[in-house]
Formats: structure tokens, C-alpha cells, sequence
């Protein structure tokens, strides 16, 4: 529920936006609020999870989200809309970390990466199947509908979370109010002036103002945490390498993958003229990747190890990118889905070998705090990716000459090679490892070495 919503409005975006009368692509902050909600509120989980008890929050935040979700439907204007949307988020931000807090922080290593597997089908479902589902709503019914499923979603995953969760709780401190609030506005401050920056062409100076406040609220924030007794979270998964790629460059190219459920949908429905339900049933070639790829990934993992996987499948989705921005309007549906379809291998290919990687070598005392570190920059990443999407337009919009209300193709053009420059820039990091990284969590690696002495 919670994924599906960030990305289900993005075919609809351009119905939504004649509706309230606004440019499409100023919705970004309909999807942008809502993520940064999520990421704003993510801090609290782990705490209010060991406080009230797992059970407890779970069901609260699945109840917050679909009483958000009706009100998002009754939103007669951007305003409206925009507010319902946090208060979507406030739910979203518990109901996620939670939930992967409770499979985690118990799992031995030797189940990581199988785990792992399986809780990443809805982080990679759910972007893809969302835009086919909102295009086909807005289309054939109303797009409010889009919010008004998650009711018996919700009523569902209630009943279930009541029958399956135990109300495990934890040990708890002081609540970090001081570095809970530097985090929020800092972020959301940042994330505000980086939309902001994409929407308004005439108050530059504001919206890097803006930016640079929340910069360095996030500088206090990290001094913080770093000195508090009971920090809102800790950086100690930090020390060890393999969690550092997924925090640096991990975060580099989740942006550059994060936005492609915002770009594709617009540049195929704006740029190319396709309908909402024709632009959401090409990008379910991307979904058709994932699956495609998915009972491979263990394999490739165990025989190539994280780095060479990780450099090579991060050079191949900056190509995928660039095969993107060579599209236009005499390029086939056929060969957008199969571009389409390549993308979605290496996109599941990637997010499964980084939140593998990311805990491979965190023990099981530090998992709270890696899963709320983990969980905060995942969701800020998925944030910046829709923003800057917006703000590429824009920019792209601005070295044409053209305006970035009414975008057209060789604005997406430059928006994706931009995208594809990120990802190739995240390959850094995974030159760094070594060939041996993350060799903990797979088992067919580790059998080797054990012939081999």
C-alpha cells in the first residue's frame, strides 16, 4: 500500500492536474510531500515500535494511511491534496519500517539474502504496477478511486497484522525530540526548495535560501546525533564498508532509479502522446524485467560477487537511461518495451544486491539502528528522485528555451541522460569494494573458501 501510493498517481497526474486546474507537472509535490511525510516520520518508528509495541503502531499507521487515503479523494484543490497527502505519509512512514524491523532484527545471516529477496518484490512491484493501475482508473472510472482501494487494503492488512504479529516491544530511552525535529525540517526544508526551485523560474534566490537552510539543519542534525546519549538513531552501521556503499552510493542511484515511475509515465504521455492506460501498460515491460531477473539474482550473486555485479549492472543502467533519451516519435512501442524491459532487469538486480548488502555485515544488537538509518535515507532517496525529476524538467525546459509547464520530448531527453550521468556516478563506491565484500551472506561463496583452506 504504502509503495503503491507513491507511484500511483503518476499516470494520472496530467487528469489531476486539469482538475485542479494546475500544470501536470507541478503534482510532483502531490507524490514529493508524501514521500518527504514518509521520510520525516520514518525516526519515530523504531522508537514507537520498541515503545508501544510492533503490533500496536503497525495497525495505528495502516489505520492513518487509509482514513489519508479517503481524504486525498475528497481533495477538491492542489492544497487539499497536498495536505492529505502527508498525513498519508505520517502512516506510510511507520507501516514500512516496522514491518521490515520485525523480519530483520531476529533473522540469522545465513536467511539474509533469500529474506532479503522476498521483501524487495513490493519496493519493486509496487512503483511499476502503480502507474499501469492509476492510468487505467483515471481512464475508465475517476482518478479519486486510486485512493479510495487502499479502504479494503487496509481493512485486510489489519485483520492480518492482528492474526500474525506478536506485540514485541523494547528497550527504550528518552525520545530524541531535538534530533528527531533537525532531521524533519531539515529534510523537508531541502526537499521544499529543491520543488520550489523546479516550479518557480523567477524566485531563484528564495528557493536556494530555502535549500541551504535545510543543508544545515542536516549538518546540525548529523552533529547531533553523533554526540546525543539516546540519539534518534546511530551512525555506528557506518563502520562497516558494505553498509557505506548502500548509504553513498546506494543513495546515488536509488535517486536515478527512483525517477523513472515520475519521468517515463510523463515523457510517454507528454512527450510522445500516449494515453494513460497505453503509457501504464509499456512500463509494465519494466515489471516483466523484474521478474525475468529474479530467480537468477542468488545465482549471479553467489558467483560474481557484490562488486563485479554492482559495477557492471550500474554501468548498464546509465545505458539503459541513455536508450531512453534516444527514444522519439518514430522509435516503436516494441522496442520502448524492450528498452522498457532491460531496465527492469537491472533495476531489480540492483536494489536487490544493495539492501542484501547493506546489512550483511551489521550484527543483530545494531539492526534497529541500521534499519532506521537504512529506512530514513531509502525513503530520502525515493524523495529526491521525484523532485529532481521535476527540477530536470525544468532545468531542460530552461537550456531549450521552452516552457516547463508544457514540456515536450527533447525536454525528457535531457532529463534522462541527466538521470543516466547519476548512475553512472554511484559506480564509485562499488569500485571501492573489495572482491570478497559482502561474502558473508552468500552461502555458495562461503562453502568456497571453506574447500579452499
Amino acid at each position: 500500500m504504502e509503495i503503491l501510493d507513491a507511484t500511483v498517481i503518476t499516470t494520472a497526474l496530467p487528469v489531476i492536474a486539469a482538475d485542479f486546474n494546475v500544470p501536470a507537472a507541478h503534482l510532483s509535490i502531490g507524490v514529493s510531500a508524501y514521500l518527504v511525510a514518509v521520510t520525516l516520520f520514518i525516526p519515530l518508528s523504531g522508537y514507537a515500535a520498541d515503545r508501544f509495541g510492533a503490533r500496536t503502531i503497525f495497525i495505528a499507521a495502516i489505520a492513518v494511511f487509509t482514513f489519508a487515503s479517503v481524504l486525498c479523494g475528497l481533495s477538491t484543490s492542489l492544497f487539499e491534496f497536498t495536505l492529505s497527502r502527508i498525513l498519508q505519509g505520517l502512516g506510510g512512514a511507520m507501516m514500512v519500517p516496522v514491518g521490515r524491523l520485525v523480519v530483520l532484527r531476529d533473522l540469522p545471516k545465513e536467511k539474509l539474502v533469500k529474506t532479503v529477496a522476498i521483501i524487495t518484490w513490493p519496493a519493486l512491484s509496487a512503483p511499476l504496477l502503480g502507474p499501469v493501475l492509476g492510468g487505467y482508473i483515471a481512464t475508465h472510472f475517476s482518478w479519486q478511486w486510486i485512493f479510495y482501494m487502499n479502504i479494503p487494503l487496509g481493512i485486510i492488512a489489519i485483520l492480518a497484522s492482528l492474526y500474525l504479529l506478536r506485540n514485541t516491544k523494547g528497550d527504550v530511552g528518552k525520545f530524541d525530540i531535538k534530533g528527531f525535529l533537525l532531521t524533519g525540517v531539515g529534510f523537508a526544508l531541502f526537499m521544499a526548495g529543491i520543488e520550489f526551485l523546479a516550479s518557480t523560474s523567477n524566485k531563484l534566490l528564495q528557493a536556494l535560501g530555502i535549500i541551504a537552510i535545510g543543508l544545515v539543519l542536516m549538518i546540525f542534525a548529523i552533529r547531533h546525533v553523533k554526540k546525543a546519549k539516546d540519539p534518534l538513531f546511530s551512525f555506528d552501521a557506518m563502520q562497516h564498508k558494505t553498509f557505506r556503499l548502500s548509504v553513498y552510493g546506494g543513495s546515488v542511484v536509488r535517486v536515478a532509479l527512483g525517477s523513472a515511475p515520475f519521468l517515463v509515465p510523463l515523457m510517454l504521455q507528454l512527450g510522445l502522446g500516449y494515453s494513460p492506460v497505453e503509457a501504464g501498460s509499456l512500463l509494465l515491460w519494466l515489471f516483466a524485467g523484474n521478474l525475468a531477473i529474479k530467480p537468477a539474482t542468488t545465482w549471479i550473486m553467489n558467483t560474481f560477487g557484490f562488486k563485479r555485479v554492482l559495477v557492471v549492472n550500474g554501468v548498464l543502467i546509465a545505458l539503459g537511461f541513455v536508450a531512453l533519451a534516444l527514444v522519439n516519435h518514430s522509435t516503436s512501442s516494441f522496442t520502448i518495451a524492450a528498452i522498457l524491459f532491460a531496465n527492469g532487469v537491472t533495476r531489480s538486480m540492483h536494489l536487490t544486491l544493495l539492501n542484501t548488502i547493506a546489512f550483511a555485515d551489521v550484527p543483530p544488537n545494531k539492526m534497529r539502528d541500521a534499519n532506521t538509518l537504512g529506512a530514513i535515507l531509502m525513503q530520502m532517496n525515493r524523495g529526491l528522485g521525484i523532485t529532481l525529476s521535476a527540477l530536470a524538467i525544468a532545468t531542460a525546459a530552461l537550456i531549450l528555451g521552452q516552457s516547463a509547464d508544457t514540456p515536450n520530448l527533447q525536454t525528457f531527453t535531457l532529463s534522462m541522460l541527466f538521470m543516466g550521468t547519476l548512475a553512472l556516478v554511484s559506480i564509485y563506491d562499488s569500485l571501492m569494494l573489495s572482491k570478497e565484500d559482502g561474502d558473508s551472506v552468500l552461502n555458495k561463496r562461503k562453502a568456497k573458501k571453506a574447500r579452499q583452506t
